[in-house]
């Protein structure tokens, strides 16, 4: 049956992310049409209409951090994360996400990553990625950073790069500049954000190196995107004093005690010592490391366990700010919307506005996930999905 080419979302209450009230919302194609109390279907042409009375609609979540390839791999083969399924991406609330490689750059690389994106985009999500892995120097598919993010559409910028962690390359501050140089002068060849996320691990120097980088450099804080911020209460506090010196924080959804990360602060909780420290709200975002193992490692960095990071953990965390933090819903929805949208120069996404592509993410009034439109298609019904990737309904 071939969906039609208008849709009129009637009733829901509104935070685009800003709280508009009851509002009905009309898409055509993948855009958004009209945004007003009193948007009616189109007359003489077909139009689905769905009521949302006593629901909340938001923008579609954008999960900047995504190991849509998979990722781990530090307990040998048979611990590498599968890839990722789309249902498991829109289940989640999450019509955007950004790609990225991990620890290993070497079984995974950077040209699968690409396919991979490009197959989540044409089964109906927006879908980006970074070039780049842990090490450094950091593989690419042209031979540099500054030209990947320059030629391919797809990558916006680079990572997850790995600092302070026993993962890493153990790179020199020298090292992580030039690639910061490179990452800028691509996106702003390109008109990209060319971002270098940053993975922070449980290692002692913490964000020093950031501190020393952007102190003794031309490259700004906002270049970089220090994500895990949440891992340790230590990297909380040198996060929040980066974050109100004009960086930006990502809180990692799926980083927390309750999912074995037991000196990790619970998500809302950081969000909720960000904002009462001071940090701006423009400044803080929230990804889900989704599909990327959580690996357990001993004292001598042996691995212990392994498990994998659920991009779930992100509405979950949104509910838990406004239900539990008494965060504002504005201003905790902007943590995985418009902030993000913003920072990664996604000019269509991270708001319910005319013009804008048309991602929402609807909820009840308990935060329980209803539905899901992605560039105006709709996929998730009640909280299930109707659509689903190539391969998932064909398994034997």
């Amino acid at each position: 049956m071939t969906k039609p080419f208008f849709t009129l979302l009637c009733g829901a209450r509104v935070f685009a992310p800003r709280d508009m009230g009851i509002q009905n919302i009309l898409i055509a194609g993948d855009k958004i049409a009209a945004v007003c109390p009193t948007a009616t279907a189109p007359t003489n042409y077909p139009c689905q209409i769905v009521d949302l009375t006593d629901c909340i609609l938001m923008p579609g979540f954008i999960d900047s951090h995504v190991h849509i390839t998979g990722g781990g791999g530090e307990g040998g083969f048979a611990t590498r994360t599968p890839e990722i399924l789309l249902s498991q991406i829109t289940t989640s609330g999450v019509t955007t996400v950004v790609g990225c490689l991990g620890t290993d750059g070497t079984t995974r690389s950077v040209i699968n990553l690409l396919a991979k994106t490009r197959g989540l985009c044409a089964e109906g999500i927006s879908a980006y990625m970074y070039t780049g892995a842990y090490e450094l120097p950091t593989p690419t598919i042209t031979g540099s950073v500054r030209s990947d993010i320059i030629i391919i559409d797809k990558i916006i910028g680079t990572g997850e790069i790995a600092m302070s962690d026993h993962r890493s390359a153990q790179p020199t501050c020298q090292e992580y500049k030039n690639l910061a140089a490179q990452a800028r002068v691509g996106g702003m060849l390109s008109s990209k954000a060319g971002i270098v996320d940053m993975h922070i691990g449980d290692g002692k120097s913490g964000l020093s190196m950031l501190f020393e980088i952007t102190a003794n450099s031309e490259i700004p804080k906002s270049q970089f995107i220090p994500t895990h911020i949440n891992r340790n209460q230590q990297l909380l506090i040198e996060g929040i004093k980066w974050a109100k010196q004009g960086g930006i924080m990502d809180i990692t959804s799926g980083v927390s005690p309750e999912s074995g990360s037991v000196q990790a602060v619970k998500p809302s909780q950081a969000a909720k010592r960000a904002l009462e420290n001071g940090v701006a709200t423009t400044n803080i975002t929230m990804s889900s490391d989704g599909n990327g193992s959580v690996p357990l490692f001993d004292a001598t960095g042996n691995t212990i366990g392994v498990g994998v990071a659920s991009q779930k953990s992100m509405l979950q965390e949104i509910r838990d700010m406004i239900k539990t933090e008494k965060i504002a819903p504005d201003t905790a929805i902007k943590f995985v919307t418009s902030n993000v949208a913003d920072i990664l120069k996604l000019s269509q996404k991270g708001q319910v506005k005319e013009s804008f592509d048309a991602d929402f993410t609807v909820v009840d009034k308990d935060f329980q996930l209803k539905h899901v439109w992605a560039r105006g298609q709709h996929m998730v019904d009640n909280g299930q999905a109707i659509v689903f990737g190539t391969f998932e309904q064909n398994s034997l």
